[in-house]
């Protein structure tokens, strides 16, 4: 059922881009959809590339970003940006493609859309990667906007950042916009629940999957591959959830203790010593990275970067359920091994959504200058939330020798090509 990679995805030098790509494709195949809706989906609307000079000390530097734009036919592209020194047009159009399928399935009035500059934050000064972020939003100002395009941080962005941005563009327009940009500052129109969202949105996937796959969340053993905002937030909940976190790793390392671990001792040390290695807690013990992917626990949570469970090694995972927290974690040849041996692989385009839900619910306070508060906008987080999962969930169960991700894709693809098909565009 897995398909061959053809000359229509092939033509992109992405190993992650041509993963979504054969993705997508086996799930319009298998939905029905057509050869033509393929075809519109495997290329974004519109990309952008742009040069972002800086001045630092009487000499210049040039900055690379990019902005792609997917799919609008559900309304504005949204999406984060990142900031890496490795980042790649060909990443960030396989990222918006997820961020369309991702708003889709959760029932969201938007688009795709992704951003990126190649930098490393960590090399520059704070002066330097304000006057970044602000010419990145001079940049594409004609290009953003809250009823055209709304980012979001990503990968090493933050509230800080958004804030500079939001700013600039506000300044661009002459007045404040403050919906054009989401995670934001509380005190410039964010909402206190974006700090957490997507570790919230995450932990929530992974309760309901326990509820029907194990004997649910309580005592249930976690490895967590991947502590930043994401994998802590998303260990925190768990554990007070009930659930057992036994493995937690980051770029420093990994560590293991069979007793689990309280996240938020953990997430001390790392915040004074840049890495979860570095914690000593009782029964604590170093471990690699590639032994952290493959321990016998109940759910494994890749909640880095892209292809971490391969071709190489997917068939070493012993885990019973994997939660995509990351974007494209699980390659696709990896997933045929895995479901091939009954280790159900749930999608980032549901795991990692909490983020984008709440980046929903800010923008919709933004556009009427009102905000909930943070109890109340966790209930609707929670409700957005769990709609998804079980839809996607009955859905599955329906299709016979078809994977979680095709169901969700599915689900996903079904909204957008309705729209699409009434608009006229297939």
């Amino acid at each position: 059922m897995f398909m061959e990679l053809n000359s229509s995805i092939t033509r992109y030098n992405s190993l992650f881009l041509n993963s979504v790509l054969s993705n997508l494709k086996r799930a319009i195949d298998l939905g029905g959809f057509g050869e033509e809706f393929f075809t519109y989906l495997s290329r974004p609307m519109r990309t952008i590339s742009i040069n972002i000079p800086v001045k630092i000390n009487g000499s210049i530097r040039i900055y690379e970003g990019y902005r792609v734009q997917h799919n609008n036919a559900l309304g504005p592209y949204k999406g984060g940006i990142r900031f890496h020194p490795e980042v790649t047009l060909e990443d960030d159009m396989a990222l918006a493609t997820i961020m369309t399928l991702k708003n889709s399935l959760n029932g969201l009035p938007y688009g795709g859309a992704k951003g990126a500059i190649r930098i490393d934050p960590s090399k520059v000064s704070k002066e330097e990667l304000e006057a970044v972020s602000r010419g990145y939003a001079r940049a594409l100002v004609q290009f953003i906007g809250p009823d055209i395009d709304i980012p979001a941080p990503d990968l090493n962005t933050n509230p800080q950042i958004m804030a500079w941005m939001v700013d600039e563009y506000s300044k661009m327009m002459g007045r404040n916009v403050p919906a054009t940009f989401t995670a934001k500052p509380v005190q410039l129109w964010g909402n206190p629940v974006r700090e957490y969202s997507t570790g919230y949105g995450a932990a929530l996937w992974t309760r309901n999957a326990a509820r029907k796959f194990l004997k649910g969340i309580e005592g249930a053993t976690v490895a967590v591959q991947g502590f930043g905002n994401v994998g802590y937030w998303l260990s925190h909940f768990l554990t007070e959830m009930g659930a057992k976190v036994v493995a937690i790793g980051d770029i420093g390392g990994a560590i293991y203790n069979s007793n689990g671990f309280n996240p938020d001792e953990v997430k001390a040390v790392e915040r004074k010593t840049g890495t979860v290695v570095n914690y000593t807690g009782p029964g604590t013990r170093k471990i690699g990275m590639d032994e952290l992917l493959t321990l016998n626990v109940d759910i494994l949570v890749p909640a880095a970067v892209e292809g971490v469970i391969n071709y190489s090694n997917a068939n070493a995972v012993k885990a019973k359920l994997i939660m995509e927290a990351a974007n494209g974690p699980v390659t696709s040849d990896a997933e045929e091994m895995l479901y091939k041996r009954g280790i159900y692989v749930f999608p980032d385009i549901g795991v990692n959504a909490g983020g984008v839900v709440m980046s929903y619910l800010e923008w919709v306070e933004n556009l009427q200058w009102f905000i909930w508060d943070e109890e109340e906008t966790k209930k609707k987080l929670d409700f957005m939330i769990t709609n998804a999962f079980n839809r996607v969930y009955d859905r599955w169960q329906k299709m016979n020798g078809a994977t979680i991700r095709d169901a969700a894709y599915i689900d996903a693809l079904d909204r957008i090509y309705q729209a699409m098909k009434w608009r006229g565009w297939i």
